[in-house]
């Protein structure tokens, strides 16, 4: 928690200062948890100070929210891309992503709980830069981030806002040249080039504007394990698998070869218990992304 704050503080996140009159000041809350890696083991633990965003107010609190989110079938492209031009791809994390957003509305918080000012009791933040809740977070980090990667000669891809590239040579997205790729997803980057020194000088440039962690080569992203080899990059999606089947208690059911049984018998049965709606909703989400790597379900699952 207080490594947390101390982000806040060289990110110049907010002021304390007493509550205007006339003004609402939002309440925050602390969310904890563990990360874990593609095995499930715990890598670390994590405190993030969160507003609540519910209780903003259109038009007063905050204005446009819409920030662009890649598309998993993006993500595939950019792999088979990838593996077409024969380059490795790695991954960043941004530390607390959203502090380095600068947000236009006037908005104050109150203070996080446990860290509250007996020498200020009535004092609140004004908010210079986005917090994790807001509804405008998301699109003001988005507007940093693309705004740094524009500056420094990428450009922005006119079907998919959230890839950008650079060509290093005059040369076409498919031709032989030289161009290094970036992915976007919220605070996750995944990027690549067919010169390995352009990712060292593009990992160079994103220390230098934010706090990064080299994640290294990429293998776990987005809930799809990857192996990167000569041969290609193969994805598999194991892990998800078990998430999926231990999150609606089906681990002990019994597995089977084809996605659905050839001989199921569907009746209607006015005297038996209602499907769940939000829980039959969530299993076939669930199935439709694990299709990134199982094809095979797909007509099952649509059907």
């Amino acid at each position: 928690m207080q490594e947390e704050l101390l982000q806040f503080e060289r990110n110049e996140v907010w002021t304390l200062m007493p509550l205007l009159k006339g003004k609402t000041a939002i309440g925050t809350k602390w969310v904890f948890r563990n990360k874990k890696d593609e095995d499930g083991v715990v890598i670390g633990n994590k405190a993030t100070l969160v507003a609540m965003g519910y209780c903003q107010e259109e038009g007063v609190d905050y204005e446009e929210t819409f920030a662009s989110v890649a598309r998993l079938e993006a993500i595939r492209i950019f792999l088979a891309f990838a593996d077409h031009r024969g380059f490795e791809v790695f991954q960043m994390d941004v530390k607390s992503a959203f502090l380095n957003g600068k947000i236009q509305e006037e908005v104050y918080v109150q203070k996080p709980p446990g860290f509250e000012s007996s020498k200020y009791p009535s004092h609140v933040y004004f908010l210079d830069k986005a917090l994790y809740g807001l509804k405008q977070a998301p699109r003001a980090w988005y507007d940093r981030l693309s705004n740094v990667l524009l500056a420094n000669g990428f450009e922005r891809g006119t079907t998919d806002t959230t890839l950008f590239y650079k060509k290093i040579y005059r040369t076409t997205l498919f031709s032989k040249g030289k161009i290094l790729l970036v992915h976007i997803y919220v605070d996750d980057i995944i990027f690549g080039s067919t010169n390995e020194s352009y990712c060292k000088k593009f990992e160079s440039l994103m220390k230098s504007e934010f706090e990064m962690s080299m994640m290294g080569e990429l293998t776990f992203f987005l809930g799809l394990q990857l192996k990167q080899t000569k041969e290609g990059i193969f994805i598999k999606q194991s892990k998800y698998v078990s998430d999926i089947l231990e999150k609606y208690k089906l681990s002990d059911s019994s597995p089977m070869k084809l996605p659905m049984a050839t001989r199921s018998m569907l009746y209607v049965d006015p005297k038996g218990k209602s499907v769940e709606c939000k829980l039959y909703r969530g299993m076939i989400g669930s199935l439709l992304y694990l299709t990134a790597s199982r094809p095979d379900i797909i007509f099952a699952t649509f059907l």
